[in-house]
């Protein structure tokens, strides 16, 4: 009895409370409404609450049914959707890609665009990449685009090299892939700038709900993250261009 007591005012004292997460999904292919209800149901890893559907491919062009599937996963419930451009550097105009998708998720609902920085087709010379992805978020800044970056340590070193931190520095936060199955930062390796990561995929091409997905975590309210990525990123936006506040209202 007194053992319990004193075991229930040590955990007072020194035990702290379960963390918040939450779980997602990415997807590349059309997520109709009632599919996106299933999924946030319990079963495989959990009710998912947040969606990120690709909504530029890197063929380029628009997905338009991933900014369909925006859609439909706000009408399903789903507190956080946002969408994720992954651009075709073989292209060039990477600003147009970027302008491309903010126009076609304008009025959605949706809530940043993440760009998809992964070993897919970018040449070998680091300074072009980074180039390439300066302007992206450049567009992006003075259309008023809350932003962030998918990739991973490995990918970010050979792309852009481990060092390259322009994306950190302007308040973009980190989303990125290890696939551990695990849903913590535990194995988390800094890089570009990013003390913390703000999302981990940590399991990528499942099968849910009849549909492929990637299981997404993190760890407490997102709403923080938005609000802290976009405050400094419209601050960044004024630096920059000297602009008004009101693109970014």
């Amino acid at each position: 009895m007194y053992a319990k007591l004193a075991l229930a005012i040590a955990c007072l004292s020194h035990c702290t409370a379960p963390t918040v997460a939450t779980v997602g999904v990415d997807v590349s292919q059309a997520v109709s409404e009632s599919v996106w209800e299933c999924l946030e149901t319990p079963g495989g890893q959990g009710a998912i609450e947040f969606a990120i559907p690709r909504v530029y491919k890197s063929g380029g062009s628009v997905d338009t049914t991933g900014v369909a599937s925006i859609g439909t996963a706000l009408s399903a419930g789903i507190k956080y959707v946002d969408g994720y451009v992954f651009p075709c550097v073989s292209c060039g105009n990477a600003a147009g890609q970027v302008s491309a998708a903010a126009a076609a998720v304008k009025g959605s609902g949706y809530g940043m665009l993440w760009y998809d920085i992964e070993s897919y087709n970018w040449g070998s010379s680091t300074s072009s990449n980074q180039a390439f992805v300066e302007e992206m978020i450049k567009e992006g800044l003075k259309l008023g685009v809350t932003a962030g970056i998918y990739t991973n340590y490995y990918n970010w070193q050979s792309i852009v090299g481990l060092d390259y931190d322009y994306p950190s520095s302007l308040g973009l936060p980190l989303w990125y892939a290890h696939y551990d199955n695990l849903p913590s930062f535990s194995d988390y390796t800094a890089f570009g700038g990013w003390s913390s990561p703000s999302i981990k995929q940590y399991e990528g091409d499942k099968s849910s709900c009849g549909i492929g997905v990637d299981y997404n975590w993190y760890p407490s309210s997102f709403d923080e993250v938005r609000e802290a990525a976009t405050k400094k990123q419209r601050t960044a936006a004024m630096e920059l261009f000297n602009m008004t506040d009101t693109v970014w209202d």
